[in-house]
């Protein structure tokens, strides 16, 4: 008798205790706009046209405004200067309304990205070493 009321104590135990979901994370408003169009941006077009050399295009378009194209191949294919490349570039507006638009290039000399609020290395002049224009 003991070990029924004890199965039988433990069942309503189990069958009255509340179930909770899990907490969502927590997400950034300054990035996620508080809930605004970041959150609910949906890709409004999308392109991926890989080749059989192995260069490819892709691009996509948002519905908050954000761009990106890519294309890339292979340089100088079988040949001691052979690299991948890559270029592209992509838009954004930022928290200050502003579009934001960096162009890049990938390739054997490395990553370089241009855009209009990305700060600029000053240029060496050999006739002046150890001072910039």
């Amino acid at each position: 008798m003991m070990k029924f009321i004890a199965v039988f104590a433990a069942l309503i135990v189990v069958t009255s205790a509340q179930i909770r979901p899990l907490p969502l994370p927590l997400r950034n408003p300054g990035v996620y706009g508080g809930g605004g169009p970041e959150a609910s941006a949906v890709i409004l077009n999308q392109v991926y046209e890989p080749n059989p050399d192995g260069s490819y295009i892709y691009s996509y378009e948002t519905s908050n405004g954000i761009r990106a194209e890519q294309r890339g191949f292979l340089k100088n294919p079988g040949t001691p200067g052979e690299a991948q490349v890559m270029q592209g570039s992509y838009s954004y507006t930022g928290p200050d309304g502003v579009v934001y638009t960096i162009s890049y290039i990938a390739d054997e000399n490395g990553y370089r990205a241009e855009g209009a609020h990305i700060p600029s290395a000053p240029r060496y002049n050999p006739r002046y070493p150890g001072q910039f224009q």
